[in-house]
């Protein structure tokens, strides 16, 4: 947030093009050490990739997206996020999705589900601790379901795969909503009941989908590949995610 309210940034571009800044960096030193604590390896956007060699004998392991949506952070518009995700056995046992400029944390385990809360609110808490934070926040979902279709797709990555699969949608459900969203705050839009839908129809990483996709599932949610329906799992040989679809599977949300 020091990067973000004026101290200067320096922006490098990546081999594939995108950005990657000096707030980026930074938040990947910080939260690695936190995590060293755990005495599990992490996994970093930002850090050593380890070979997957050695990557496939960790049964767990945190993998971390220390600055998701870096195009949105730098056009200000508050829609980036810090990803944190405990993998177990392949798939996301646990997610933290914190938006700093929004003022919203999302997070869940599979045992107590998805919760979400204001990030000021845990600042006042003392002591913190989980159980008080839990009986602060709020039990995804949050809202009764939409009486209209609303399908979610990602601001800066709107491929004709996505749009023709939204015509589809809309052959199918008639008139339907249309929001668009950064980073991964598409899947917490889903997962707390503002959209039914978040087609994605284009190129993510391990490390953008984790965090998540946990908040998503154990809020009541699907995460599928697109191409068999399977779920989306981690730690494969090569990082980048196929093709998938979040959407609401259950009815379950409150009013």
């Amino acid at each position: 947030m020091e990067y973000y309210t004026g101290k200067k940034i320096q922006v490098k571009r990546k081999r594939d093009f995108s950005p990657i800044t000096s707030a980026d960096k930074e938040a990947h030193e910080i939260i690695v050490n936190e995590l060293a604590a755990t005495g599990l390896p992490s996994l970093s956007e930002e850090g050593i990739h380890e070979s997957y060699e050695i990557r496939k004998e960790w049964s767990s392991f945190w993998l971390v997206d220390p600055l998701d949506g870096t195009k949105e952070f730098l056009k200000k518009n508050g829609e980036f996020t810090v990803n944190i995700a405990l993998i177990e056995k392949n798939l996301p046992s646990l997610g933290v999705v914190y938006a700093p400029a929004l003022n919203k944390l999302f997070f869940s385990t599979f045992s107590f589900g998805s919760y979400y809360i204001k990030a000021s609110k845990i600042r006042e808490l003392k002591p913190v601790n989980l159980d008080k934070i839990i009986s602060y926040s709020e039990k995804l979902p949050l809202r009764a379901k939409n009486h209209r279709y609303t399908i979610i797709a990602s601001r800066s990555h709107k491929s004709f795969e996505t749009r023709k699969y939204i015509s589809a949608l809309k052959r199918e459900h008639g008139e339907v909503n249309i929001i668009s969203s950064g980073s991964s705050l598409k899947f917490c839009l889903v997962a707390e009941g503002s959209a039914d839908i978040y087609p994605r129809f284009g190129p993510t990483m391990e490390w953008d989908t984790a965090a998540g996709q946990a908040v998503a599932v154990f809020s009541g949610c699907s995460v599928k590949r697109y191409d068999n329906g399977q779920a989306l799992t981690y730690n494969k040989k090569k990082l980048l995610n196929p093709w998938f679809i979040v959407e609401r599977v259950t009815d379950n949300r409150m009013l």
